[in-house]
């Protein structure tokens, strides 16, 4: 697996602006590709306790049991060009949990599926190390897993998951953000684990992963793309005290991600500054910024919507911050929802 620049394969040249879809990952279609698969397999997303947005969800007689599955992607390829695979395991732990979380289960137990093209212990034994400090971060169980070694399928490696948690009948959010709620939002630790096809393709058209980082807390470019997933299973406890009705687990799509709580207009007004990582990529790829909160959380990582009179409390509980509000949903014929946020309407 390597990394291309760009410029020899009918890629975009260096001046043009780079979009996820020119990188290799178009959304819209990954959707409809999505809904197609749903429909082949006759799930039926509408039955009550069938799932959530992030969950599926067992009734299992007093309490849900839940499903999430998701894997670290793209990421890995940073991994392998830089030779450190120690924090990969906790980005697939993370982003698993994190989907729990905001359908407002529990997560409890975890196992992972590794596919290599040929084994290695070497980066076999970092994704372990990172797989155990991510159950720690997340305080459930490691229970298994399994490593397939298929050579004509993979080349280097994938790494996936899926996490098993549980909620009371009554304990999983509605998921549904009401007119007038506030918006409670949670700082990202980085990139996290989505968008990293157009994240590589920007800083490697001028750049190696190997470059020293011109911004501080990292020594090299990759090592910034590497910074592991926050984990925010500590906001559950806290979430479901104050009310929350619905939450947002900010990964592929971006901020679009809030209009998965309904036909509303979710107007953001004091997101978390976006760390310097976000202004590299965009400025290297010439990446507009539609296109990058589109595709990236820009600094929030997790959105809850809940009612005004306990979103301070809740905020200041979880070093959180309101950073905007649920309006009105936009009047059209298929209600669809917008979000507002930097002078963008998403």
């Amino acid at each position: 697996m390597t990394e291309g620049d760009g410029s020899d394969d009918g890629g975009p040249d260096a001046d043009d602006e780079l979009t996820y879809a020119d990188a290799g990952v178009d959304i819209d279609a990954s959707e409809a590709a999505t809904a197609a698969l749903i429909g082949a397999v006759g799930a039926d997303t509408e039955a009550e306790g069938s799932g959530s947005e992030y969950a599926g969800l067992l009734d299992i007689g007093d309490r849900y049991l839940a499903l999430a599955t998701d894997g670290v992607g793209t990421k890995l390829l940073v991994a392998e060009a830089l030779g450190d695979y120690s924090t990969v395991g906790i980005d697939c732990v993370a982003m698993n949990v994190n989907d729990l979380v905001a359908a407002g289960v529990r997560p409890v137990a975890f196992v992972d599926y590794l596919a290599v093209d040929e084994p290695d212990e070497r980066f076999a034994e970092q994704v372990g190390e990172g797989l155990a400090r991510g159950a720690d971060l997340a305080d459930i169980e490691l229970v298994g897993g399994e490593t397939a070694v298929m050579p004509e399928v993979v080349s280097g490696l994938d790494l996936a998951g899926t996490c098993a948690g549980l909620a009371a009948k009554d304990g999983v959010f509605d998921g549904r953000a009401e007119l007038g709620d506030a918006l409670v939002g949670w700082r990202s630790s980085g990139i996290h684990s989505n968008g990293l096809t157009l994240a590589r393709e920007a800083v490697t058209r001028d750049h190696e992963y190997a470059d020293p980082c011109p911004f501080d807390g990292y020594e090299t470019l990759g090592e910034a793309l590497l910074e592991p997933t926050a984990v925010y299973t500590d906001l559950l406890d806290p979430m479901r005290a104050h009310g929350v009705r619905g939450a947002a687990h900010v990964t592929g799509g971006g901020w679009t991600n809030l209009e998965r709580l309904g036909d509303r207009r979710y107007v953001v007004e004091d997101a978390f500054d976006p760390q310097p990582v976000f202004e590299f990529v965009r400025r290297e790829g010439n990446v507009s910024d539609e296109e990058m909160h589109r595709t990236f959380n820009m600094g929030t990582g997790f959105v809850a919507a809940v009612e005004p009179d306990a979103a301070e409390s809740l905020a200041a509980e979880t070093d959180g911050r309101v950073i905007g509000r649920v309006e009105a949903g936009v009047d059209a014929p298929d209600g669809d929802a917008t979000v507002a946020i930097r002078g963008l309407e998403l």
